[in-house]
């Protein structure tokens, strides 16, 4: 994929560079997000070393037997472990698919501390209420890194909001106490989940749901792909330095679609690459959840969407998708 569709944004140029050069980035975002949606950002300021323990942790869970992961069962496809079939991700642009060959762990916020001026997700705060006993350094490297992730979305909220030359504060006024989920994606290997009936995905083809997705990714044959009108399906650009980044449909809307909700897919494991496993580190972020999200008229938007709530919106959303 063309480094034109998906640049590379070096965020550190926006925290420190000056009018010109913040105005020169801003710009490319805008053209980006019209073209596919997507961003490779570096200068993000997250410990490289955390994604590693994350996946090293998690990875010792999602290897054991079925029936000592079933007590983590996520309840009515909620937070905590989802196993195999639970999701058909294509299903959210109609597409029927067998159900895609991924297990999660997903955890969102605990009740906010009403006394404070910004709460924030402590390791006592995460969702669900049950963790693993074996693996308990699970819990508070996720709280850490969620910490992180908050930060980083919000700073990206600033330059989106740059790149609408609206007000740096245009949606994070909005992000007070934010409704997000941050789940980790195993996609095990062939020799694990078996070999893939036709047509089915590690993820099905679809756009996200919320403001924007911030992706810790490892490269793989049955690896992202990103949809363009211009390109078609190709493989996503991979950094190892880099996160990616992807707006969802809230964020389109909000822009009247005058920029692109970044649809992608995860292809099945590879035939010739039987041992080949996975894992994403997947943070959707949205918004405040009574937030109305309303589109931005002309000339800014193209297309005027019915109003709609932000939290009300992702839940139906997530619905169609869901197979348990």
């Amino acid at each position: 994929m063309s480094a034109s569709a998906i640049p590379t944004i070096d965020l550190s140029q926006w925290r420190t560079g000056d009018r010109r050069s913040r105005d020169r980035l801003a710009t490319a975002v805008d053209r980006a997000l019209e073209r596919a949606g997507f961003l490779l950002v570096t200068g993000h300021g997250v410990d490289p070393g955390l994604p590693a323990a994350i996946r090293a942790t998690a990875r010792a869970f999602f290897h054991q037997p079925a029936d000592v992961k079933l007590p983590f069962l996520a309840q009515s496809g909620r937070y905590g472990w989802s196993g195999p079939g639970a999701v058909a991700t294509g299903r959210a642009e109609g597409l029927i698919t067998p159900p895609d060959l991924v297990e999660t762990w997903s955890t969102a916020p605990g009740p906010y501390d009403a006394t404070a001026d910004r709460p924030g997700p402590e390791a006592g705060l995460l969702l669900p209420a049950a963790w693993p006993s074996r693996h308990p350094a699970l819990r508070p490297l996720l709280a850490r890194y969620v910490r992180s992730m908050q930060a980083l979305a919000d700073e990206l909220l600033e330059l989106l909001a740059a790149a609408l030359r609206r007000p740096l504060d245009f949606f994070t006024r909005h992000t007070n106490r934010p409704d997000w989920t941050l789940t980790l994606n195993w996609y095990p290997a062939i020799t694990t989940a078996g070999t893939p009936r036709p047509g089915q995905f590690r993820v099905g083809p679809h756009t996200d749901f919320g403001t924007v997705t911030v992706l810790d990714r490892q490269p793989g044959k049955g690896g992202l792909q990103i949809h363009t009108e211009d390109e078609g399906w190709q493989d996503a650009p991979y950094d190892p330095e880099a996160l990616t980044v992807n707006i969802g449909d809230l964020m389109a809307r909000w822009t009247g679609d005058r920029w692109r909700s970044g649809r992608h897919r995860v292809l099945a494991p590879p035939a010739d690459a039987p041992s080949e496993e996975l894992m994403s580190l997947v943070y959707f972020y949205d918004c405040d959840p009574h937030t109305v999200v309303e589109s931005l008229p002309a000339p800014i938007g193209r297309v005027s969407h019915p109003p709609v709530t932000a939290r009300a919106y992702v839940r139906s959303k997530v619905a169609e998708i869901a197979l348990k």
